[in-house]
């Protein structure tokens, strides 16, 4: 099944974020269909901050590596590594060249604004001008940043008339929320996994066809490894030696 026919399923797509080579072997090994990549893992692996354009020779390094695996890859961006969209949709030609399946693409700046809509459905146009087959995931983070809510219909809008594959909205949690901004596209809406606040089966009734995990694996992985430093003793079921080495082997 195609990266885009996935989004069409009788399930959602529970799409992983792995943030190394390693991470995502270990969850296409697990049997997940496909798999995305985290900036914020990126970036914190890197040694370098998140959002704000720090990191894109660290991502096209990952999306290479990444592509080795026999799933489909779709690579977050960030908000495209650049304002002009001649650079972002050059981007998108060099990552569809490697072979990645799909990208995400966010309108949020690391100053806590929205990138104006026009100029981000100028991005979107952009690069699916420059790679037609690539899944553009749209994502707009007016339910993300506080005080931009209100927004949200309008960027989903545009961004599906600019020629997005799919409408990606983190932070929304709430049924009515959710249930308009299907209402709003024809194209499949992605949604963040945030434990406690949403369900996948929620969100599987009310019209939602891909379930993202962000960083949480990456952040959950960061404790799992301190707390086994504290704690001195592995969790059951840690993979050997040998286990890590065939995983990677066999995945690649």
């Amino acid at each position: 099944m195609t990266f885009r026919e996935l989004h069409y399923g009788e399930r959602p797509l529970l799409l992983p974020n792995a943030w190394d080579f390693a991470s995502g072997a270990a969850l296409a090994t697990a049997g997940f269909p496909a798999i995305g990549t985290t900036s914020l893992g990126v970036a914190a692996a890197a040694g370098l901050p998140d959002g704000e354009n720090a990191t894109r020779a660290e991502t096209l390094r990952l999306a290479r590596s990444l592509v080795r695996l026999p799933v489909p890859v779709t690579v977050d961006v960030e908000g495209g590594f650049s304002e002009r969209p001649e650079e972002v949709a050059a981007l998108a030609g060099e990552l569809a060249s490697y072979g990645v399946a799909g990208i995400n693409i966010e309108d949020g700046r690391a100053d806590g604004s929205l990138r104006p809509v026009k100029e981000h459905a100028a991005l979107v146009e952009a690069v699916k001008a420059a790679a037609p087959d690539l899944f553009v995931n749209a994502r707009t983070d007016a339910h993300w940043l506080p005080g931009h809510e209100a927004e949200a219909l309008e960027r989903v809008r545009a961004y599906t008339a600019a020629g997005a594959d799919g409408i990606f909205v983190p932070g929304v949690a709430a049924e009515r929320d959710v249930r308009g901004l299907v209402d709003a596209t024809p194209l499949p809406l992605n949604v963040l996994f945030l434990p406690g606040r949403t369900a996948v089966d929620e969100l599987a009734r009310m019209g939602v066809r891909r379930i993202s995990y962000g960083s949480l694996l990456f952040r959950t992985a960061l404790h799992a490894a301190v707390t086994a430093a504290l704690d001195q003793a592995a969790p059951a079921g840690v993979p050997s030696y040998a286990d890590v080495q065939r995983m990677v082997a066999e995945a690649s």
